[in-house]
């Protein structure tokens, strides 16, 4: 058996480090010398394996400890028989889970019976842990990581502040009582938020924890000695927790308690019931308690009750837009931490420090706070978990998190190894030359310089990511010229320059008109929405305006992007977080302009839905719209995201959705990346997932209260919708409504198998009503589409909803000529994969009749001249002239004549030719034509040419704000072929 002296006889250390090493080393065999003399005295002998015949390993880890961290020296020498403790429980290699923690602090207070007794054996159990926890972060057994160390700390102040919360439950319980039931019969309890890096799960070694206060309901106490009101019970319950937790005793503390993120900070209540937290958040909130928020975990007492209130505060935390104000007010906090690290000269801080810890942290809150209402993957306490998500979410590169969590990981363990030195609260980098030298044996490192040298290299680059994410804008104004430009744009907004120095700069910009631009600027300078901002809103716009100018200049058009732009800023003025988007985002200002001077109804759809604007962040995406099984992707991770019961919230997602998807197409239609044909097809899968999502929405609704029909299931809706007009055709425009039909598979009857059964046919006609409530219901995003259900059997005195029979049954015996033109672009676009087959079947079936040419040629031309006599240009609907503007859509010549000439050639030709039943779309009618040679090719492709023609001018028209009308000389050639083979075909 060795003695205390023999312990370290083969362990060595670095040189530099025989100072402190050796300091530790005679230190530590001091007290196991006493111990072993006491020993002798009493007859107790210390248990001999773990100090008298320690493998070398061992030796070499403890050497290590007990050289870097004093308090680990002092516990062992305090407490020698730790050692074999944490060998037999195997802490010295690897953590002991959470439920095991709970399981030896709750043998371990099983004894307790006052509070002295609980006080020192948290204190003791505290204490062993973190020796454990010391341990295993300087030496690392099998690849553990500061992650790791970060979770182990978390966990045990979970456990202790659970058990001396339950303790003490228990102890005051005949003097105080316990908390009334809630309203809804459950039990009540105090409900401790963790916040910070507690909250995070991420504590450092010699951590403060940051804990909030709360309890469900207000009430009196039961079962004390006297009824106490519910506040003052539970705050003497907190009171004790935190003197069990943190008061300092001769065996130390458990962990020390910061309150001071509570509501109101130390002049608040010390607890606070959820009423009124709820109405404190929400009227007094502020922005730094937001960042708070992000880190807010229920760590003790009624977690399910903690998680309630924070799903309750989460609209306060999280904004349901892109809240890059966010990134302003994180700016300015980390300014007054620079101002406060220089004045008291903490540079060498890695915490608050450039470069430091705080940095990192402020880039993953930056993101959450901005994007964390929209990008719910985000909602997450630990920062880790957060970073990681980035770049899923192409918010940061990988490359950049690949940085970044190393990084952030060093400094941490800097900052762990700086803390095991004494087991204290600091980030501040040691001055004597020994503790250096420890810090750097801790990591791994040569000496100092080598750890300085690293350092130097981590704070660089985490500044050079925090920068680009955090920096001011105009702060990258590099150019002289560009800073001076942006100079001149905030003197003119500012009403600093003469007038006519104002119109001269103005024209210089390129403004051909500059007296009436800057009489729209002075106006809104002072109009009294302008005036009438809070100060951190004028602050943004003052900010925003000189890099909008700036934009404005650099335009192809600055009169009309001055002009198209106005209303958007007058619309944001109460919702500055898109005035802090657009100054925070100056490529964002460059779209902005490409896209307002290209389209007036953009400007005008990103006036009336600003939310549109966070779209304009992401170029790879604004000018590249999703085919339909991305955009069926993306709606069902969006709506995934939303509680099922939350129709209001589902809709306004449905909302947002569309406008954006729709931007997206108008976005590549104005830059020239798309051909019209594709820009129908987005249009129009838009509208088909659009309506797939609707059918389940109502579908789920009515089946939640109702039941479904015999022979259904809750799952897939056993209906149809169907797609007539252009929505049949894949044909819409920007502007489109949709003509639908509503078709169910059911007999009629027999009623529904929920509790609140309906008739069969009633439930279908909710059915219908519902869909189309859902998509014509106005909320803030607008509505989703106007639909036009006139199309259905009888129209207007029809039934809303047809069975597929009754539905067959009228197209063969009661429906007119028109209406099976209706059906020749008609086409299952939700619902039953069944039930859709047999409605293509049926479609055919009809189509594909054999009719009286004459009949039929007669019912389409009497048709077609009622349209243009009602829709045409006045007096030159029925002729084709070579002079004027012709309507391209209505008059002779046009698309609808080329649409009626499709629809007959499938009436009349079906029957022997079953490809025309293909298709519901012209295109593909007409180059059905042609293959099966009722037209030439050359007809065919003069056809299709007139028919994109008038299409794009069209398009064009609704982007531009124009009239859709042409011009009869320049589109002649197109309208002569239309006439010629109307003439042809239909005679007349």
């Amino acid at each position: 058996m060795q003695t205390p002296q023999a312990l370290f006889s083969t362990t060595t250390l670095p040189d530099v480090l025989s100072g402190p090493a050796a300091d530790a080393r005679q230190r530590l065999v001091d007290a196991l010398t006493q111990a072993d003399n006491l020993a002798s005295m009493t007859g107790k002998a210390l248990p001999s394996g773990p100090w008298h015949d320690l493998p070398e390993a061992r030796r070499e880890a403890l050497a290590r400890v007990v050289t870097v961290s004093t308090f680990a020296l002092e516990t062992l020498a305090r407490f020698p028989h730790w050692l074999a403790e944490l060998e037999a429980s195997g802490e010295l290699d690897r953590a002991p889970d959470k439920a095991t923690l709970v399981q030896w602090l709750n043998d371990a207070l099983a004894g307790c019976e006052e509070e002295e007794n609980l006080q020192r054996t948290l204190r003791r159990f505290r204490r062993a842990r973190m020796l454990g926890i010391v341990w295993r972060d300087l030496n690392r057994p099998a690849g553990a990581t500061m992650w790791q160390t970060a979770q182990s700390v978390s966990w045990l102040a979970e456990v202790c502040i659970e058990a001396a919360l339950g303790w003490l439950e228990n102890f005051y319980a005949s003097r105080w009582g316990l908390p009334d039931v809630r309203s809804d019969g459950s039990p009540q309890r105090l409900v401790v938020l963790g916040m910070g890096k507690l909250g995070a799960g991420e504590l450092n070694l010699s951590s403060d924890i940051d804990l909030i206060f709360a309890f469900p309901e207000k009430g009196e106490t039961q079962g004390g000695r006297k009824p106490l009101e519910h506040q003052e019970y539970f705050t003497k319950l907190g009171q004790r927790l935190i003197a069990a937790l943190d008061a300092m005793t001769a065996d130390g503390f458990v962990f020390r308690v910061d309150m001071r993120l509570r509501p109101l900070g130390d002049g608040g209540p010390l607890v606070g019931s959820f009423s009124m937290l709820d109405s404190y958040y929400q009227d007094q909130g502020r922005e730094w308690e937001r960042y708070a928020m992000l880190k807010a975990r229920p760590v003790a007492g009624d977690i399910d009750a903690g998680q309630t209130l924070l799903a309750s505060l989460r609209p306060f935390v999280y904004r349901r837009y892109l809240d890059f104000g966010a990134i302003e007010s994180l700016r300015e906090l980390k300014a007054m931490i620079n101002r406060e690290v220089k004045r008291k000269g903490m540079e060498s801080n890695i915490k608050l420090g450039p470069g430091g810890i705080r940095e990192v942290e402020f880039i993953v809150q930056a993101f959450q706070l901005i994007r964390g209402g929209r990008d719910t993957e985000l909602q997450v306490t630990s920062l880790y978990t957060a970073l990681n998500r980035l770049p899923e979410l192409g918010l940061l590169p990988t490359a950049v998190v690949d940085e970044l969590l190393p990084d952030y990981a060093f400094l941490r363990d800097l900052e762990h190894a700086i803390q095991a030195l004494e087991d204290r609260q600091t980030q501040q980098l040691p001055t004597d030359d020994d503790d250096r030298e420890r810090v750097a044996f801790a990591l791994g490192y040569d000496g100092w310089s080598s750890l300085q040298e690293q350092l130097n290299r981590v704070r660089e680059r985490v500044r050079r990511h925090f920068d680009a994410v955090i920096a001011d804008p105009e702060e990258e104004a590099d150019e002289p010229q560009s800073e001076n430009a942006l100079a001149q744009w905030r003197l003119l907004w500012r009403e600093e320059l003469e007038p006519d120095e104002a119109q001269a700069l103005l024209a210089g910009a390129g403004f051909h008109e500059p007296e009436r631009a800057h009489k729209r600027l002075v106006s809104l300078y002072h109009s009294r929405a302008v005036q009438s901002m809070q100060r951190i809103g004028f602050e943004r716009l003052d900010a925003l305006m000189p890099l909008l100018l700036e934009a404005l200049a650099s335009s192809d058009a600055p009169d009309t992007a001055l002009a198209r732009v106005q209303p958007l800023i007058e619309a944001v003025l109460r919702r500055t977080a898109y005035l802090a988007l657009l100054r925070e985002n100056p490529h964002a200002l460059e779209h902005l302009m490409r896209l307002c001077c290209a389209s007036p109804w953009i400007a005008e759809q990103l006036a009336r839905y600003p939310i549109l604007l966070d779209e304009l962040l992401t170029p790879d995406t604004l000018y590249t719209p999703a085919d339909k099984a991305r955009l069926a992707d993306e709606l069902r991770q969006t709506l995934n995201r939303l509680p099922e019961d939350d129709e209001e919230a589902q809709l306004e997602a449905l909302r947002v959705f569309k406008h954006a998807q729709m931007l997206h197409v108008a976005a590549s239609d104005v830059v020239g990346t798309r051909h019209l044909m594709k820009v129908s097809d987005y249009l129009t899968f838009i509208a088909e997932v659009i309506l797939e999502a609707v059918l389940a929405m109502a579908w789920k609704h009515l089946a939640r209260k109702h039941g479904v029909p015999p022979g259904c299931n809750n799952r897939e809706p056993a209906f149809l919708i169907i797609g007539y007009g252009k929505l049949g055709g894949i044909e819409l425009g920007y502007g489109s409504d949709l003509d639908l039909v509503f078709l169910h598979d059911s007999d009629g009857k027999g009623a529904t198998d929920g509790p609140r059964s309906l008739d069969t046919p009633v439930f279908f006609t909710r059915l219908g009503q519902r869909i189309i409530h859902l998509l014509t219901a106005i909320t803030p995003a607008g509505s989703l589409y106007e639909v036009d259900m006139r199309l259905r059997p009888s129209g207007n005195a029809g039934l809303l909803v047809t069975s597929l029979e009754a539905f067959a049954d009228y197209q063969r015996q009661n429906a007119w000529t028109w209406e099976h033109q209706a059906l020749v672009r008609a086409r299952v676009v939700a619902g039953s994969d069944a039930l859709a087959a047999r409605f293509e079947t049926l479609r055919g079936a009809i189509l594909g009749v054999e009719r009286a040419q004459d009949t039929l040629r007669s019912d389409v031309v009497n048709m077609r001249h009622k349209m243009r006599d009602h829709l045409g240009s006045k007096g030159v609907a029925n002729t084709v002239s070579a002079e004027g503007t012709f309507d391209l859509k209505h008059d002779a010549g046009g698309m609808v004549d080329i649409e009626f000439l499709c629809q007959y050639a499938v009436l009349a030709f079906a029957h022997q030719t079953p490809a025309l039943l293909t298709y519901s779309d012209n295109i593909r009618i007409l180059e059905t034509l042609a293959d099966s040679g009722h037209i030439t090719p050359s007809e065919a492709e003069q056809l299709k040419e007139a028919y994109l023609a008038y299409r794009s001018r069209t398009h064009r028209a609704a982007l531009t704000g124009e009239k859709a009308e042409g011009d009869a000389s320049e589109l002649a050639s197109h309208r002569h072929v239309v006439a010629d083979l109307w003439q042809r075909f239909l005679g007349a």
